[in-house]
């Protein structure tokens, strides 16, 4: 691959040879001056986890969506499966309902998402009284995953008191048609991310790693415009084919394409969390990417391999494991967890 210069085009920062090596080597400097020496990983309760080091627990934070298994747009990569694996609720007495007995059982918090409606939102509007309340009621830990997001509902959303808010960037409207097949544009989501800027809500924006087939398209772009709105950290996941879907048989990026992804959030975003999330391909590709991650000094990987711990270790990390979100690497940081012994 030819190498090109970040912001040369709307297309990837592509390395060749030993450069990526490179690159990482330059991210990983960055990093560990500006943030320390250190790695949080992270295991949620969206799927179990089980090192030598770390293990799960299906309560500590959890998925809610709030529009049940229901999704009007049908995605190629998702088909609406991902909402299957998440705690379905449909009204707000429902959702009261799930938290209280989220906090009765000892969870820390949860991450509120859904299914879109055909413009690209979810429909938290008639939501917000009731995280409202839940805010009030417990000391849950409230993420929300928006959608396509106006200046209004994300300041209902703000007055609610969540604690910060998810959004998948998409930096080519190519995709945006294609794949999500939905009728908005990269401006879409660079307006919603103001509307969350503008609003106060600490933002953690996801750049999906492959998700036009596989293919590398719009990730830069996707980085530049989030560069733009002082993000609380940046996660980025890679497409996953998932069985039943209509890119169930689709070559995934590899874990060089991650990498560079990874690389370039780090070398436009030098003082911001960059982390890698929870969604990735698995078996030997994961332990690739997950090497690849902590050679280019992410602050945070969700669900690590037992290789890439390994391997922060030799290098001589200063490593901790949470039970929560990994988007909540800029509190951690912020608190100070990440010095702890």
């Amino acid at each position: 691959m030819a190498t090109q210069k970040i912001g040369a085009s709307n297309d990837l920062i592509r390395f060749g040879g030993n450069e990526l090596e490179k690159a990482s080597i330059k991210a990983r400097d960055i990093s560990w001056k500006n943030f320390g020496k250190k790695i949080r990983f992270y295991a949620p309760s969206f799927a179990h986890y089980e090192t030598s080091h770390f293990h799960s627990t299906p309560t500590a934070f959890p998925t809610i969506s709030i529009t049940g298994s229901s999704c009007d747009l049908r995605c190629k990569h998702c088909g609406g499966r991902v909402l299957k694996t998440m705690i379905p609720v449909t009204t707000p007495e429902e959702l009261i309902t799930e938290c209280t007995k989220l906090r009765e059982r000892g969870a820390l918090g949860c991450l509120i998402s859904g299914g879109c409606l055909p413009n690209g939102s979810i429909p938290f509007n008639k939501f917000i009284d009731a995280i409202t309340k839940v805010k009030q009621d417990t000391e849950l830990t409230i993420i929300v995953h928006t959608g396509i997001i106006d200046p209004p509902t994300a300041r209902k959303l703000r007055k609610s008191g969540i604690d910060a808010a998810l959004i998948d960037v998409i930096g080519s409207d190519a995709t945006i048609h294609e794949i999500y097949q939905l009728d908005v544009k990269v401006d879409d989501y660079r307006s919603s991310l103001e509307a969350l800027f503008k609003a106060g809500i600490p933002t953690v924006p996801h750049v999906l790693v492959g998700l036009h087939y596989g293919k590398i398209k719009g990730e830069l772009q996707a980085l530049r415009i989030i560069s733009e709105f002082s993000p609380s950290a940046v996660i980025i996941i890679a497409l996953m084919p998932t069985y039943g879907t209509s890119m169930q048989n689709v070559t995934p990026p590899t874990p060089e394409d991650v990498a560079e992804v990874l690389v370039a959030a780090r070398l436009m975003m030098p003082k911001t969390p960059v982390v890698l999330g929870c969604m990735r391909p698995k078996g030997e590709h994961r332990i690739r990417t997950d090497t690849l991650a902590v050679k280019a000094g992410v602050n945070a990987i969700a669900f690590p391999t037992e290789k890439a711990i390994r391997l922060a270790e030799s290098l001589g990390l200063k490593t901790t494991f949470s039970p929560i979100c990994c988007s909540q690497i800029f509190q951690d940081i912020g608190r100070g967890i990440l010095s702890e012994a």
